[in-house]
Parts: structure tokens; C-alpha cells; sequence
């Protein structure tokens, strides 16, 4: 399947905090968009592996994405070498995406950047017909980053307004993540109420510079161009 849209993450979840709200709108829009993980979240405080692939499971139905895959990297090791560029490449090549989007640059949890230049670089290396995998070659025409848990600058915000909600409830499939006061499982900086209030305050208040009522913002990795000024009325 070729997919419009190819968001990943180094953990279960990332994709649905950082840019849940703007994948349900072009699912919504009709295209065709799939999630990667690279990993299981295994060093992650609450939850089991386990748990968390089937939560996953759970949240890219609630999205309606089209395709998800785990690369099963090592939670807090994986490195940016020849080994783990390969295994992106063939997920790049497999569902030839036009747009790629990530994780933030650079975040609070060290896996967050890493993951970043992991893909980016990928997505270039994937372009490259001397690294033979045995598929066709395939460089995506944009690769764009979501703002995760530092208040980065976006380049562009989305208007993700009418979907929050289902932002929110495929967050929220990740039960054994977040604020469940029947939990017996140690406090995370993500496991309080606050932190699910957050989610709600923060695509607001982007939206809010927007003029909208919900938005998510982005980093661009190239300088982005218009045909006009009308795209922008």
C-alpha cells in the first residue's frame, strides 16, 4: 500500500501526542496514512511491551490509520547506524510516503532527537538506488517534525479544530501511560491529570494564534514553497 502520510516515533503513543489531531484530519480528508514505531517503549515505567502493542493497536483504529508497524528497536539504545538506517529505508521504500513526519529535534527524553535524525536520514539514504534492498527507491517530498514536551517554535500550525477529541481519546488508549486512578504503578511525568489536561490546553492554545479553535504545530526540514499568496486567505 502506498501511503500520503508516514508519522513515526521512537515510542508507542509519541505519534498520537504529537500529531494525532492532524493525521485524523487527513484520514478524514482521504489520505492514506500509517504510523511507525521503533520501538516497544520497554524501558518505559508503566506497562508491559505487551501491553503497549496492543494499545497501539487500540489508538491507530481509533485514528483509522491505514498501516502501523514496529521496528522493535531497543528502547533507549538504538543508535543511528547502518543497521537501524536499513530498517527504516525499507519501511520508506515499502509504503513510498510523500510526507514523512517525526519526532521533535530535540526534546526532554534523549530518544526523541535521536529518532528525529534517525529518519530524516533515512528518508534521504532511501532515495539512494546503490543501497539495494531489494525494493525501488523512494526519497519522501517532505519531512516534517511534531512538537512533543518542549515548547518549540512551529514553522506552520495545523487547525485541527473537530478533532481534538479523537486526539485526545486515541492518547487516552494508552491507558497503562497515562492518569488512571485505579493504577497502582509509580507517578510518570506523563501519569497525572495535568498531563491529560495538557493535551486539551496546549493544541488550544496553538490553535488559539491561529485563530482557531485547536491546532498542532510542526517544524519544517526544508524551506516550504507557495505558488502563490492566495494559499495563505
Amino acid at each position: 500500500m502506498k501511503l500520503d502520510i508516514l508519522a513515526a516515533g521512537p515510542h508507542p503513543d509519541d505519534v498520537e501526542l504529537g500529531c494525532g489531531g492532524t493525521l485524523a484530519k487527513m484520514i478524514d480528508q482521504g489520505s492514506k496514512v500509517g504510523i511507525l514505531d521503533l520501538t516497544c517503549g520497554e524501558l518505559g515505567t508503566r506497562g508491559t511491551p505487551e501491553l503497549r502493542l496492543k494499545e497501539a493497536t487500540n489508538a491507530a483504529d481509533i485514528l483509522g490509520v491505514h498501516a502501523r508497524e514496529n521496528l522493535k528497536m531497543r528502547d533507549g539504545f538504538f543508535i543511528n547506524d547502518e543497521e537501524h538506517l536499513l530498517k527504516v529505508i525499507k519501511i520508506i521504500r515499502k509504503y513510498q510516503p510523500e510526507i514523512v513526519i517525526t519526532s521533535a529535534p530535540k526534546d526532554r527524553h534523549i530518544d526523541h532527537g535521536r529518532a528525529a535524525k534517525l529518519i530524516k536520514d533515512a528518508c534521504f539514504l532511501s532515495g539512494l538506488r546503490r543501497i539495494e534492498t531489494g525494493q525501488g527507491v523512494w526519497r519522501p517530498k517532505q519531512i516534517f517534525s511534531y512538537i512533543q514536551w518542549l515548547p518549540l517554535n512551529p514553522d506552520f500550525i495545523v487547525d485541527i479544530s473537530g478533532y481534538l477529541d479523537i486526539k485526545i481519546k486515541a492518547c487516552l488508549a494508552y491507558k497503562s501511560q497515562f492518569y488512571d486512578p485505579e493504577s497502582k504503578e509509580p507517578e510518570t511525568p506523563i501519569s497525572s491529570k495535568s498531563f491529560i489536561d495538557s493535551i486539551k490546553n496546549r493544541a488550544e492554545e496553538t490553535g488559539r494564534v491561529i485563530w482557531k479553535d485547536a491546532g498542532e504545530g510542526f517544524i519544517a526540514e526544508n524551506f516550504l514553497a507557495v505558488d502563490n499568496l492566495k494559499v495563505f486567505v
